[in-house]
């Protein structure tokens, strides 16, 4: 998980490169194609064990209704956000620690209905939210990077991390539970393609990379870059921490 540091307010805010429109459709396919895996997980495969070493599929799932509901509910927001800043400590483990308990007593098939009842609200929740709002700075830093506090506006969380963190979560399920991930590179290429953008903005270095795959593509800047080749989900993958992949430079949050 990210770390949460205290820091003073003096910042350069980290914001979407997606128009708000376009996020939200991202956004309504994304919780869609979640809905449609999470449908297809057999009763042994709940106890299957992820990516995320804390976490079976049950829990994971938990935890990805959870953040549908939060982003579904200005009044869940605040609860879930009111009942992880009082734990103290890293607040986004708080919060995720949260919702996998809150959803624990939930039968696998309860599970299943709600995330995806919760998708249409969850898009529809974060489309509400207007302009001056996502323009604000989030309360407090989401991350540190190379030793400094990163802050965000509040509009990178709603139209971009909300969309990847779901993102994610379905590569990690389809690998728990060895089932193909349904990728297209209208939905997972755009989503790929501005992970490489901010990849490429937060290291600022030359490179030609070329990743393959339905999510993938070519991009390069400058000259005397060693040439990078890779699988596009197995680069994000890398990126969010899941795998050591030092030539990659710097990591992106999901």
């Amino acid at each position: 998980m990210t770390s949460i540091v205290p820091a003073a307010r003096t910042r350069q805010l980290r914001r979407s490169a997606f128009g708000h429109h376009a996020a939200m459709g991202l956004a309504a396919t994304e919780y869609s194609r979640c809905a449609d895996l999470v449908e297809r997980i057999e009763p042994g495969q709940w106890a299957y064990r992820t990516d995320c070493p804390e976490w079976d599929v049950r829990a994971m799932v938990g935890h990805i209704l959870g953040m549908a509901e939060m982003a579904a509910s200005i009044r869940e927001e605040a609860r879930q956000r009111r009942i992880a800043t009082k734990v103290g400590g890293e607040y986004v483990d708080a919060l995720t620690d949260l919702q996998v308990r809150e959803h624990a007593s939930l039968t696998t098939a309860e599970l299943t209905r709600r995330l995806r009842r919760i998708g249409p609200k969850a898009t529809a929740g974060r489309r509400r939210t207007p302009g001056f709002i996502r323009r604000r700075s989030m309360p407090m830093p989401a991350m540190e990077v190379d030793g400094e506090p990163e802050w965000w506006a509040l509009g990178y969380l709603i139209d971009t991390i909300l969309t990847r963190d779901p993102w994610m979560h379905r590569i990690d399920l389809s690998r728990a539970i060895d089932r193909p991930i349904h990728l297209t590179p209208e939905h997972d290429g755009v989503i790929v393609a501005d992970v490489v953008a901010e990849w490429a903005g937060r290291h600022g270095r030359p490179y030609r990379l070329h990743l393959t795959g339905r999510a993938g593509g070519t991009w390069s800047r400058g000259t005397d870059a060693t040439a990078i080749e890779m699988d596009a989900i197995e680069f994000c993958r890398a990126l969010s921490g899941r795998e050591e992949r030092p030539e990659l430079l710097t990591y992106v949050p999901f």
